[in-house]
């Protein structure tokens, strides 16, 4: 991919490949507001540190090894499992995300493995079914709390996850937690964003209250980052994947903002391009676009801001990773046709309904049967109904979008052993 996203190698901006990154103008050294992880501020419960990584480089690779990102194979982004094989899921999303992630964080000077593992985990919270499965659950849950996808990674990488012996969850760095816990920005204060408006969720505010994530100020440069190449990567991703669906053809998208010049200008140059690499070229030269327009705006506030530390990011006025007005603009534009003509479509909205459905039929089943739960989960469904309704929308959040289906044919169909 040509200008920013050229050059991405593996390992850590602050590791052995700071030496030769230093003789590429491209791609500078540390940055003196970057996170640096010898100055983090930890995690909840102490541990010695590792003699060959990181503290953000051992999150990223608790994250990489926990079971909620396994099970992000099987979670819908747009298009539900045996739709085919070639559409993202919310694991191959979240790959997407972090590819993104580090490119920018490269080019501005900032901790990779940071935006890698902000990136990887933001997700871990999703619902089987998508935003649909998590609508569902949000509405089950409305007198214990609500359910909030983004609350809920909080929950699995600091609670759910049960893997060490010392702790549960994945006892990540402060740092990490901050990142995914604000990855729509502030969740408190003048700066909160338009979802806070009720105030931090249940399992951030309680986390928070152990270990104070700093919730009215905004994240770290590298969670700011890993923020806005989620919206790149799947604005891009599912232009790609819609387009290859059959759900627009190439001349639907010749007045959208930023994708339609794009596309005449590759069919400009490649008259003759078969529909497939016209689908690639296109996506590409977004993604481009957008990156190249985020380090160019973002580069500009560092320039005014001229912070002297990560402290001194999360403290500003306004986030410093940021599109500029006209890419904002082209964002929402791609957003408002990619809602009609995606997310809308009706073969989505089938599928939708179907998985808001199993959602909810599931959880009222074992509101009203916790005794039907697995082994493992029926302790934690307790007397007390708050509880237990927690316990509940933890078992089905859990679940991906096949054993969801396979879990409500157990429980509802007569004719299917258990």
């Amino acid at each position: 991919m040509a200008g920013a996203m050229a050059g991405t190698a593996q390992g850590s901006a602050h590791g052995s490949q700071a030496g030769s990154a230093a003789a590429d103008a491209r791609f500078p050294g540390p940055a003196a507001y970057a996170s640096k992880p010898w100055e983090s501020r930890g995690r909840l419960h102490p541990e010695d540190e590792s003699p060959t990584r990181s503290a953000f480089q051992r999150d990223r690779d608790r994250i990489l090894h926990a079971a909620a990102f396994r099970r992000l194979k099987y979670k819908t982004q747009v298009f539900v499992l045996h739709e085919g094989d070639n559409f993202r899921t919310r694991l191959t999303h979240s790959l997407e995300v972090a590819q993104i992630a580090r490119s920018v964080c490269r080019c501005l000077g900032l901790d990779e493995d940071l935006a890698e593992a902000v990136a990887l985990a933001h997700d871990l919270g999703h619902t089987p079914f998508g935003h649909a499965g998590g609508d569902a659950l949000d509405q089950a849950m409305a007198t214990f709390g609500g359910f909030d996808h983004n609350d809920q990674s909080i929950r699995v990488v600091t609670a759910l996850e049960q893997r060490y012996a010392e702790f549960d969850g994945l006892n990540l760095t402060w740092e990490t937690l901050e990142g995914i816990a604000k990855h729509n920005g502030p969740l408190a204060g003048p700066h909160a964003h338009a979802k806070a408006a009720r105030g931090p969720s249940p399992s951030i505010a309680a986390y928070s209250a152990r270990n104070d994530l700093d919730l009215a100020s905004f994240a770290g440069p590298e969670a700011q980052v890993a923020a806005l190449a989620d919206d790149i990567a799947y604005n891009a991703h599912d232009l790609d994947d819609a387009w290859r669906a059959g759900f627009f053809k190439a001349d639907d998208i010749a007045d959208v903002p930023l994708v339609g010049p794009i596309l005449r200008g590759v069919r400009a140059r490649y008259p003759a391009i078969e529909t497939s690499r016209l689908v690639h070229e296109v996506n590409r030269r977004v993604i481009t676009a957008m990156v190249e327009d985020l380090l160019a705006q973002t580069r500009e506030r560092l320039r005014a801001l001229a912070p002297r530390s990560a402290a001194e990011v999360r403290a500003a006025a306004a986030p410093v990773a940021a599109f500029s007005d006209a890419m904002r603009d082209n964002d929402l534009a791609l957003k408002r046709f990619l809602f009609e003509r995606v997310y809308r479509h009706y073969r989505v909205n089938r599928m939708t309904a179907k998985g808001r459905r199993v959602v909810s039929e599931l959880f009222a089943y074992f509101m009203a049967a916790p005794e039907c739960l697995p082994d493992d989960w029926r302790g934690r469904a307790t007397a007390d109904e708050p509880v237990r309704a927690r316990a509940v929308a933890d078992y089905i959040a859990g679940m991906t979008d096949r054993f969801a289906l396979d879990e409500h044919d157990r429980v509802f169909d007569l004719h299917v052993r258990h």
